[in-house]
Formats: structure tokens, sequence, C-alpha cells
């Protein structure tokens, strides 16, 4: 009886998370269900999607092999965590360096112009986004090759040129992130108290010496609990960046194709949709030990800014 008692007394919040949980049942729960495709043959048949899981051939880690048998393995594998590890880095150096900077300015009205401008690009689909890079990097027509031709300088098929595309990746996920990723870190700042900011101040402390020594260790824990989250996706890769920016290009797949990628291109090719589960299962496995692992790695550190 305690139990109902206490969900009529709290009848108001449950209704209020309500809506979300009904959506993670939905989109998060009730698909985990078909990760059994991954250890299976599938194969629609005409009595339903569940008939299909049901009545499709056990193949147990066949699924799994075909991913790590390939000659790209090595090479989707490089890609994925090299660009995650530098997304990461670059990533929470420019959004925290970004709130650190919109808190200090003292015009409101333009520290919110400013943050709309850099939060924008966020809503941009890699769709979209893919027709802006091609307007600069156009062999024919681009920008870029036209600001060149005019300091006498070759034009570059920058499609066609491996080299400069990590860069230019790297560039454009910074681009359509920071902004996003700043605010998290800017809504904590101005949540410090700004006792300990006076203090510092009447100590004498110079603008970088309140970031060094108040700013910096007051967001350290929100700093640290996003790293471990950011490291659990460490094998997974946004696939819009990797397959639309670089507009698909074969030329380009040495530093382009990752493991979205790749199991894309498979399940387009091959119709396996085993081997794509078998991929996702494989991203998710390996990104929930990593959280576990770094998680461990904070917590002997510093038990306070730990995950759980």
């Amino acid at each position: 009886m305690k139990f109902f008692k206490d969900i009529y007394k709290n009848r108001i919040w449950l209704l209020m998370v309500l809506p979300g949980t009904i959506w993670f049942l939905l989109f998060s729960y009730l698909p985990m269900f078909g990760n059994i495709i991954a250890f299976k043959k599938f194969r629609i048949s005409r009595d339903g999607f569940f008939a299909s899981i049901m009545n499709s051939e056990w193949i147990g880690w066949d699924n799994f092999k075909y991913l790590f048998s390939t000659d790209s393995a090595y090479l989707i594998t490089r890609n994925t965590i090299g660009y995650n590890l530098i997304f990461i880095v670059v990533g929470l150096i420019a959004a925290v360096a970004t709130a650190i900077l919109l808190s200090e300015l003292t015009q409101k009205k333009l520290a919110k112009f400013y943050q709309t401008g850099m939060l924008f690009p966020h809503f941009l689909s890699w769709v979209i986004v893919s027709y802006f890079v091609f307007t600069f990097l156009s062999p024919d027509r681009g920008l870029l090759n036209n600001i060149l031709a005019w300091f006498h300088i070759d034009s570059i098929a920058w499609y066609s040129e491996p080299k400069y595309w990590p860069f230019i990746l790297v560039f454009m996920n910074l681009w359509k992130g920071v902004g996003y990723g700043s605010i998290v870190y800017l809504a904590s700042i101005v949540g410090i108290d700004k006792t300990y900011y006076e203090a510092a101040m009447i100590d004498g402390a110079t603008k970088w010496q309140q970031v060094k020594h108040v700013t910096l260790p007051m967001i350290k824990p929100l700093i640290v609990v996003l790293l471990i989250m950011d490291v659990g996706k460490i094998f997974n890769s946004d696939f819009g960046l990797f397959f639309q920016v670089p507009r698909d290009a074969g030329a380009l797949y040495s530093v382009t194709n990752t493991i979205d990628t790749f199991v894309y291109r498979g399940l387009m090719s091959l119709g396996d949709i085993g081997m794509s589960t078998a991929a996702g299962l494989y991203q998710s496995a390996v990104g929930f030990v990593l959280v576990l692992i770094a998680n461990y790695i904070v917590r002997k550190i510093d038990e306070e800014s730990a995950l759980f």
C-alpha cells in the first residue's frame, strides 16, 4: 500500500516525466529485442517482423566476423577512433573557451546574439551543410579555388585529395558543434557564486587567474562527466559528417571511411541487415565498457568527479 500511496503523492511529478518515460520505452528499450538479429541470418517473411526474427537461421558470431575479416577493418577502426579522439579534445577546449568568453561579455544582448549565431549551425542538416561546403570546394566554381586563382595559384581538386580532409572534417565538426557544446558549460559558469570572483579580485587576481583558479575548478566535475560520456561514443561516428560532407567520394575513403559509413555501404550493397545490427551492437557494447573503465579511472583519481 505504501508504494501506491507514494505514487499518488507524487502523481504530478510522475505525470511530468511520463512522456519521456514512454519515449525511452518505445525507442530505447523496446528495440533492444532486435539485437538478436545480430546473431541470425535475417530474412523477411510474410508472417511479420517478429516472426521473421524468430524464423531466421541462427548463425552465432558470423555477422561479427564479416565486420572484422574485411581488409578495411583496421582502416575504419583507426579513422573512427582517431577522429573521435580529436573531436573530444578539440571540442572540449573550444566549448569551454567559448563558454568562458561568452560569460565575460558585459553586454548581455551582444552575448545572446553571439550565442545564437554559434548555436544556429547545430540545427542544420549535414545534407544542407554539404552543399555549403561544395560551394567552397567545387573544382570549377568553388570559392576557394577562385581565391587561389586570384593569387595565381593552381586550383585544387578537393574531392580527390585525401590529405586535406582530416582538417576539413575536424573544422566542420567544430563549426557545427561548438555552439551547442558550450551551452551546458555556460549555464554552469553563470551559476557560480559571484563572491568567489569578488574575493579573487580583492586578492589582485587577473582575469586569467580567475578563470584558472575559480571557473575551471568549479566546472571540472561537469567537464569530467561529459568527457566520460564522450568516451562511450568513441566507436560511433557522425554518419552525416563522414558521408554527406565528402559527398561519398571514393577517392577519399582512406580518410573518410568509418565504421558507420562502412556498415551503411555494406548494407546497401549486400542488403545484410544482420551485419549492420552486429556492428551497432558491437559499438554499443564497446561504448558501455569504455564508460565503465573511464568512470573507474576517474573515481580512483577523484571520487567526487565520477559519474557513478
